[in-house]
């Protein structure tokens, strides 16, 4: 599965990250990405950020690196630190259509979250909430009856159908 930022169900903006602030005087803002690897933010050429009253913005970046945990870019028209500072919390998004095309059998997290849960048995554990990154994979959280914090890995996910809303767990529904 491919990491993907978060989407609200029936959404079609993919939130790519967020800047934090200004990071020097020239105009360069710090990013906190949502994109595994993190540095894939960078390449979307455009990123859109939501106005106060109403519509959005489109943010052109020159250049952009890794910085510490995070990343700093330099964005078209944003030239000192009073403007860096004006973007800071603002959350950097897409529309859908401009994801990638993945290759068969892969998904992006997005594409996963609302769908319903059930297992091999027919047991269905509720539905995809959110994922969680561990390090080694990511973690789907599956909310029910109870919470199941499931690993994304082929054996415990052997069928994703979107047609139908659905993913196929290998997953005992007590554990």
């Amino acid at each position: 599965m491919a990491e993907s930022p978060s989407q609200a169900a029936g959404d079609s903006r993919i939130e790519l990250g967020r800047i934090t602030g200004s990071f020097g005087v020239r105009g360069w803002v710090k990013i906190v990405s949502y994109t595994e690897p993190p540095e894939q933010i960078l390449a979307f050429p455009v990123w859109r950020a939501d106005l106060p009253g109403g519509g959005h913005r489109d943010l052109t970046h020159l250049e952009g690196r890794r910085h510490g945990k995070g990343l700093v870019a330099r964005l078209t028209g944003i030239d000192d630190r009073d403007q860096a500072t004006a973007l800071a919390r603002q959350e950097l998004w897409i529309e859908r259509r401009e994801l990638p095309a993945l290759p068969g059998g892969e998904y992006y997290q997005a594409d996963l979250v609302g769908l319903e849960v059930v297992n091999l048995e027919g047991h269905v554990l509720g539905r995809v909430d959110h994922f969680l990154d561990t390090g080694a994979n990511a973690v789907m959280v599956v909310i029910g009856e109870r919470e199941h914090w499931l690993p994304t890995v082929p054996r415990h996910v052997p069928k994703v159908d979107l047609e139908r809303g659905c993913i196929t767990v290998d997953w005992d529904p007590d554990f």
